[in-house]
Order: C-alpha cells, then sequence, then structure tokens
C-alpha cells in the first residue's frame, strides 16, 4: 500500500489539473456564445481575421466573431459578429478590419454613427473596409525603392554632385548677392 500511494496521489493531482483546464475551457467557450445579437458585414478581404476574434470600439470589446463564409455569388467575405446585449448601434455604422499590432491578431472595429435608428439583429453594415494586407504593402514598398523616381531616365535633366547644389559656381557672384553696402 505505501508503494501505492504515491502513484495513486500523482493521478488525483493530474486529474485535478485536467479538470481546472476543461473548467477554464469551458468558461471561454460560453464567453464566446454569450448573449447578444448578430449582425453580417460583407468584405472584399478578412485578412487573418478568425472565428473567436474580437469586435471592438475605440479598443473596448463589444463583441466577437461568430462566423466567416463565402457568398457563392460575389466571392465577398460575410462576417457575422455577435454584439453584448448592452451595446445598440446606429444604423450608419461601419465596420472595418484592423491589426491589433505586427505579431497581433486581426479584429473587427466599429466606429458608430450618428443615426437615431439602432441596427437590428440579423443586419449588415452598410459601409466595410478591408483588412489592408501588410506583407503586400511591405513588398511594394521594397519593389518601388529599386526603381528610378521621376523623369525619363534619358539624360534630360542635370545630374549635380551632392556639394554641387550648395556651392556656387562663381564666388563673387555670392559676395554682389549678400548685400553689400
Amino acid at each position: 500500500m505505501s508503494r501505492k500511494f504515491p502513484e495513486i496521489l500523482t493521478g488525483l493531482v493530474i486529474l485535478a489539473i485536467a479538470a481546472a483546464f476543461l473548467v477554464y475551457a469551458l468558461g471561454k467557450a460560453q464567453a464566446i456564445g454569450g448573449s447578444g445579437y448578430m449582425l453580417k458585414g460583407q468584405f472584399s478581404d478578412i485578412g487573418g481575421l478568425t472565428v473567436g476574434s474580437n469586435v471592438k470600439i475605440g479598443g473596448v470589446t463589444v463583441g466577437h466573431v461568430v462566423s466567416e463564409n463565402l457568398d457563392p455569388q460575389t466571392y465577398a467575405a460575410i462576417v457575422a459578429v455577435q454584439i453584448n446585449q448592452g451595446v445598440k448601434l446606429p444604423e450608419d455604422t461601419s465596420a472595418s478590419i484592423s491589426s491589433e499590432g505586427l505579431l497581433g491578431g486581426n479584429y473587427v472595429g466599429l466606429s458608430p454613427g450618428g443615426s437615431d435608428t439602432m441596427l437590428k439583429a440579423g443586419q449588415s453594415f452598410q459601409v466595410t473596409q478591408s483588412a489592408i494586407n501588410l506583407e503586400n504593402l511591405l513588398g511594394q514598398f521594397i519593389f518601388n525603392m529599386g526603381k528610378p523616381s521621376g523623369g525619363s531616365g534619358s539624360g534630360g535633366g542635370q545630374a549635380a554632385s551632392p556639394g554641387a547644389a550648395t556651392s556656387p559656381a562663381n564666388p563673387a557672384s555670392l559676395s554682389g548677392a549678400s548685400g553689400s553696402k
């Protein structure tokens, strides 16, 4: 019996830790599936947005992404979000997909409008802005750095050395232009 006691105790500790993780996971799932109302938005590109991503107004989380689907006619991404029950949004609210940072994930940012009419469950955002692909922007920037800027490249302009713009061609003209009496 003395030899089996540590094994039994170890097994019980492992089961308790597993039960704690299960309770935590179910609590998170309940938070995601909590009460609220559904709204939809149509985007041409959702970037790295995933189900469960936050929906924020002014940096405050007010909901989460519930589903992402492809519209078979327009090939646009349809994103369904669940907004917390206490948050009412004007019908001219705009939705955009924003990045939390260079290494962070994406979220849906909402900008409430000024309408007196509020969005109802199941309605869609009329104004949306798709995700900005930082990799594409960086690639374009790097690609364009290698190209010469301006001009036709046929020698139409004068090429000056770096010091030529600051040094005068005729030192005497400098003294005359300095406002001597």
